[in-house]
């Protein structure tokens, strides 16, 4: 077939000249398009002999082929020049002095506020903070605890567990599912007595509107000589005064079961939404806010604590619940959004570390 070699000369000088895509889109139109040039050729092997067919057939896939490419790459080619160019009108010195007003010291986010908010109020109850971490054994953060094999919370549609080569016989990990291992790992390294919470990261398989698969929690846990189910009360009681600001708090005890507690209770807190607003300590309406109990003496067995020598409490809440009560944030995914829009809106001043004495949330 006549006129192949002056065809493609043609069309591959063009395509390098082409200045931009709008100009590479004609000659594609041109070249390979329903009418053009090579699509037109090609029309003409059925009116071909077989022997002129097989000639002519691959010398047109060949140069359509060709022509493809050199297309694909100019427009390649084009795109990263068009980056280049974007880039240099974008660029920033970043040595350059940062511009005054707005938030120049950055905001912190109310999780790590109310974990603040939290910490100082236990400190001043003379518990400690522990820490754990967030890849647990399976015995860590189920056989320790008393969680039976068959417990729902086991299976994998509410837990993160981490894969597993063919052939690796060692026990599973998992995502933890609560900061409870980290009071198993405080009392094998301590002993009794010990006062220590546990605030976290924590994994389980849900989201929508009040839960996300990442949340946080803390775990509070005293074990000592005589302790009873009044200390907790206390414990509880002081707490929700002091975290919401307010002279006086009324708690519910609802019995409930916990594995890794007996007696176990769920905990309910007056309030009233008068207005949609949350008034904590008055009204008629009560408010779940979390679960307690004293420690199973099999929980304690496990880590290496005598139960017929001590005893003790446990206790567990939702840091960002309570982030969301006390200031008014109404959808938990908000907290994962990189907003920096919201977090002006419900950030706190980086300096203005939260302390009893000067009040919690200035």
């Amino acid at each position: 077939m006549d006129g192949l070699n002056e065809l493609k000369s043609r069309y591959l000088e063009a395509i390098g000249n082409a200045g931009d895509e709008a100009a590479l889109e004609e000659l594609r139109v041109a070249a390979i398009g329903k009418k053009g040039e090579v699509s037109l050729k090609m029309r003409e092997l059925g009116r071909m002999s077989p022997e002129e067919r097989q000639v002519a057939g691959p010398a047109l896939n060949a140069l359509k082929d060709e022509l493809n490419a050199a297309l694909a790459a100019k427009k390649a080619a084009l795109a990263d020049a068009a980056l280049d160019a974007r880039l240099k009108t974008e660029w920033l010195d970043i040595t350059l002095p940062g511009r005054a007003g707005g938030r120049a010291g950055g905001s912190v986010h109310p999780i790590s506020q109310v974990t603040e908010e939290i910490t100082a109020i236990f400190a001043d109850m003379g518990f400690a903070v522990a820490e754990g971490p967030q890849i647990e054994t399976d015995w860590y953060n189920f056989d320790a605890l008393n969680i039976p094999p068959h417990h729902p919370a086991r299976q994998e549609f509410d837990t993160f567990y981490m894969h597993r080569a063919e052939g690796d016989n060692r026990p599973p990990h998992v995502l933890r599912t609560h900061t409870s291992p980290v009071q198993i790992r405080s009392m094998e390294k301590q002993g009794a007595p010990i006062r220590v919470i546990a605030p976290g990261r924590v994994y389980r398989s849900d989201y929508d509107q009040t839960h996300t698969p990442m949340f946080h929690q803390v775990e509070g846990l005293a074990i000592d000589k005589g302790i009873s189910m009044a200390n907790l009360k206390w414990t509880l009681e002081e707490f929700c005064r002091a975290f919401f600001e307010v002279d006086q708090v009324e708690l519910r005890f609802r019995a409930s079961h916990f594995p890794f507690t007996e007696p176990s209770a769920e905990v309910d807190l007056r309030c009233s939404w008068e207005g949609g607003q949350l008034k904590v300590g008055e009204g008629d309406d009560w408010m779940e806010i979390l679960g307690s109990g004293m420690v199973h003496p099999k929980v304690l067995q496990a880590a290496g604590v005598d139960p017929e020598e001590y005893q003790g409490f446990a206790f567990g809440l939702g840091i960002d619940r309570l982030a969301m009560l006390k200031y008014g944030i109404p959808d938990l995914r908000a907290f994962f959004d990189s907003d920096l829009r919201w977090l002006r809106h419900y950030g706190f001043a980086a300096l203005d570390m939260p302390t009893l004495a000067g009040g919690l949330s200035r």
